[in-house]
């Protein structure tokens, strides 16, 4: 294989294990949702009807409207051919699209999972360079209790407590809802705090590490100062195990919104979640796996690609295989 090969067989290799990771989602998904106890049919019309059962006869209509009445096999194969299309069927509580559904809660939630994905990013790189940094032992001991601590806040006791603090008592921002910017403060950083800690352990063990390399001396002894040495050389190093956390953290902010949206009364892919699991409606929570699987793969496959950057000596690495499994993290 020659060197200019190699990036396009990479991204090959990366596209064909994306692509198997959906085919998982997905099938997986289908099986656990069909083994769970209960009928979605009988959900939907007992709340309908005030728990009163139908009779046989609409029953086995309903089912057959859904695809229901054929067997399991031909169930699979039928939904997992219309879901290469996009289409996951039909809801069966509120008889639309399971996709439509989905994309149009994906904005609500995308309003508060990117702002508070950067503020995990500036709250985790900050304790951890700070935590890390070879002057003022204490502080750094200090800041770097605070991660565990972060992470092992429930977040639903979080978003209850920033409520009662900055809704109740102080009376600045909404208690729930989804106007407005101010809304989107609260449930933004109750996502932020347990990712933006996980950010800083993993980032701090990673600079710790760098630091107790040779070249840190080499470069000190050549004049160059402590801020840089830290920042310039032992950052963009530790940057590089620290990168592969995206997708982690990208799959606790999706599950970390079914919370967050519920504690807020926000509108979102949480939101929509939490509803479908509780009527047992098995298109539109397959619809979620396969969207959260496949931010998961995207955001990973993007990680793989931008990792050469920050370790040029992987590009000339012919067998280098993904990321994370490089990382000793």
């Amino acid at each position: 294989m020659t060197a200019g090969k190699v990036p396009v067989a990479y991204v090959l290799r990366r596209l064909a294990q994306a692509v198997l990771v959906l085919w998982a989602a997905f099938t997986v998904s289908f099986v656990i949702l069909y083994l769970l106890p209960g009928d979605a049919v009988l959900t939907k019309l007992g709340s309908a009807e005030g728990g009163i059962t139908a009779d046989p006869a609409e029953l086995a209509a309903i089912r057959a409207e859904y695809g229901m009445d054929e067997p399991v096999p031909v169930q699979y194969a039928d939904r997992l051919l219309a879901a290469l299309t996009g289409d996951f069927g039909t809801s069966v509580s509120t008889g639309e699209t399971a996709t439509h559904m989905v994309v149009s809660a994906l904005p609500s939630t995308l309003a508060i999972a990117v702002p508070a994905l950067l503020l995990a990013i500036v709250i985790g790189g900050g304790v951890a360079l700070l935590g890390t940094y070879p002057r003022q032992r204490w502080l750094g001991q200090l800041l770097l209790s605070l991660p565990p601590l972060g992470i092992s806040l429930p977040p639903f006791w979080v978003g209850l407590l920033l409520i009662q603090l900055f809704s109740f008592e102080l009376g600045l921002l909404p208690a729930m809802g989804g106007e407005g910017f101010q809304s989107v403060i609260l449930p933004s950083v109750t996502l932020a705090l347990p990712v933006g800690a996980i950010v800083a352990q993993v980032l701090a063990k990673s600079l710790a590490t760098q630091q107790a390399q040779p070249y840190v001396d080499v470069v000190a002894a050549k004049g160059a100062s402590r801020s840089r040495v830290h920042i310039g050389h032992v950052l963009r190093n530790a940057a590089v195990p620290a990168l592969t956390l995206a997708g982690v953290v990208t799959g606790n902010l999706l599950a970390g919104s079914v919370v967050t949206e519920t504690v807020f009364s926000r509108d979102g892919i949480g939101r929509v979640t939490a509803d479908a699991v509780t009527a047992q409606d098995i298109p539109v929570v397959q619809a979620v796996i396969v969207l959260a699987a496949a931010v998961f793969v995207l955001i990973n496959l993007i990680v793989d690609l931008l990792y050469p950057v920050l370790d040029p000596r992987i590009a000339h690495t012919p067998d280098a295989g993904p990321a994370r499994e490089r990382a000793h993290v």
